[in-house]
């Protein structure tokens, strides 16, 4: 290969990580925090880039975009007490030329979820979170991202 191939094929790769990087707007943290005897909150938290938005996981009929949705891995030590809740600030948005809503949160949302140890022993919570950014132009395909949270 001359100089030029190697330069072209070396400034196309970067043209790709790059574009791939900037197609992954919401980056994810998992966390526990023990808040009685054998009892954690799970924190599953995103944070988006400027200008995009991911979505709650309750959404209004006329809604646009895919929920956020997680599935957890059956654990037999602990068990899930309630269901996930939101913590950010939940916008409101409504496309009057598409005539469709949808409930999604900008820059921050933490998704809480309170476990149950059936015992005092190490363990951890596992699962898949589901989710769909979009930004005011476009809407990236949904996305499916693991996590194992030690308690």
């Amino acid at each position: 290969m001359n100089m030029k191939k190697i330069y072209f094929v070396l400034l196309l790769l970067a043209a790709v990580i790059t574009a791939q990087a900037q197609l992954n707007p919401v980056s994810w943290t998992f966390s526990a925090k023990k808040i009685g005897d054998k009892t954690y909150e799970v924190h599953l938290t995103a944070k988006m880039q400027t200008g995009w938005h991911l979505y709650s996981q309750t959404q209004p009929d006329d809604a646009i975009a895919q929920p956020t949705s997680f599935a957890f891995t059956a654990n037999p030590l602990l068990t899930l007490d309630g269901k996930v809740k939101e913590k950010g600030k939940m916008e409101k948005f409504h496309d009057k030329q598409l005539g469709a809503s949808a409930n999604q949160y900008s820059n921050t949302v933490d998704f809480v979820q309170v476990v149950k140890l059936k015992s005092n022993v190490k363990t951890s919570l596992a699962g898949v979170v589901e989710f769909q950014t979009c930004d005011d132009k476009k809407c990236l395909p949904p996305k499916k991202v693991n996590f194992t949270v030690a308690l």
